[in-house]
């Protein structure tokens, strides 16, 4: 293949929370562009690092070799206050002319996607978007790196709470990550035969909760696993689970916040084959000119999505998991 007629120096971050798979996308991005002949920049500590000129400069594929299975960002991640000033930004773009960057990849989520959009717009420097967040609520594609491996870290955990949890006969809440998104909570409740999963997308799950204490098991006596994903409420699943202990003080209730563990771990095979084919695609899309636009998956094909619609628009609600969480904890 031939180099870009117009492209020659291409940068890569992560920004946001770090996700299974970040690695792998980073390697991706670096050895597809190596083999057009585009001279590869990292950037460390996402846009933090664009306005600190941290640049790790000419990277080549041993550089990225073992890093596939690794959890976390070889790049390294940051929020940064600094981006949200047009100064900040200002001074991120001359570090981009310095380093001669013609094209720069950004592995993050909607916020990352938010922030390179305005700084586009502001200094014309062409981005492309790669999802990473184990949310998967963007807009534009099914799915998001790190998705599955947040997914199976939570299931793997209820797990072997589940396994305390019958063994006392004692509710547990279980919180999820999840600020606005219920993807995440709802899935892995599916998964782990949740009795009650709650979820932002959705107002009545307190009724739902209330059927199972009074119906199942209050005249069973069992356990059960009530999931939560931490943006549905303030004060999240403690404040739940303290209201719940108030109203019934004869059941044996107990917390369990996964937290950050949730973004850490070796990524599945579904995480690393989708960032891999994500940081191919995003190679592709500067080759056919592209700017300003996400690479994403839908029905298991890339697609291209204009990053002015992924930061404006809302990813639509699986009501047909809902359905099926909803129904098969019906049958008291």
């Amino acid at each position: 293949m031939t180099m870009h007629k117009e492209f020659k120096r291409i940068a890569v971050f992560t920004s946001g929370g770090d996700a299974p798979g970040m690695n792998a996308a980073i390697r991706a991005v670096t050895r597809a562009g190596l083999a057009n002949n585009f001279e590869i920049y990292g950037i460390k500590r996402g846009f933090q690092g664009m306005i600190e000129d941290d640049f790790f400069a000419n990277m080549k594929a041993n550089d990225v070799s073992g890093i596939m299975q690794q959890g976390g960002t070889f790049l390294q991640t940051a929020r940064s206050e600094d981006f949200r000033t047009y100064e900040g930004r200002e001074k991120a773009f001359r570090n981009l002319q310095k380093h001669e960057i013609d094209a720069v990849i950004v592995i993050g989520g909607d916020g990352s996607f938010t922030g390179a959009l305005i700084f586009s717009q502001e200094f014309d420097v062409p981005f492309i978007g790669i999802p990473g967040t184990i949310d998967n609520d963007m807009y534009g594609t099914d799915y998001t790196i790190g998705y599955d491996t947040a997914l199976n870290t939570v299931m793997q955990a209820v797990d072997k709470i589940k396994d305390t949890a019958q063994s006392h006969g004692r509710i547990f809440f279980i919180e999820v990550m999840g600020h606005e998104a219920g993807a995440l909570a709802l899935k892995a409740g599916v998964a782990c035969g949740a009795e009650v999963t709650f979820i932002p997308e959705v107002q009545d799950e307190e009724k739902d909760l209330e059927i199972f204490l009074a119906e199942d098991y209050k005249t069973k006596k069992r356990s059960g696993i009530i999931m939560v994903a931490e943006g549905d409420r303030p004060g999240g699943a403690l404040e739940l689970a303290n209201k719940v202990q108030k109203e019934y003080p004869e059941i044996g209730v107990r917390v369990s916040i996964l937290g950050h563990m949730q973004r850490g771990g070796s990524p599945t095979v579904t995480d690393r084959v989708a960032a891999t084919q994500m940081g191919v695609a995003a190679i592709d899309a500067l080759l056919d000119d592209q700017k300003n636009i996400m690479v994403g998956l839908h029905n298991e094909k890339i697609v291209r999505v204009p990053l002015s619609k992924v930061v404006k628009l809302n990813r639509s609600f699986d009501d047909n998991l809902l359905y099926i969480q909803k129904l098969i904890n019906s049958a008291y």
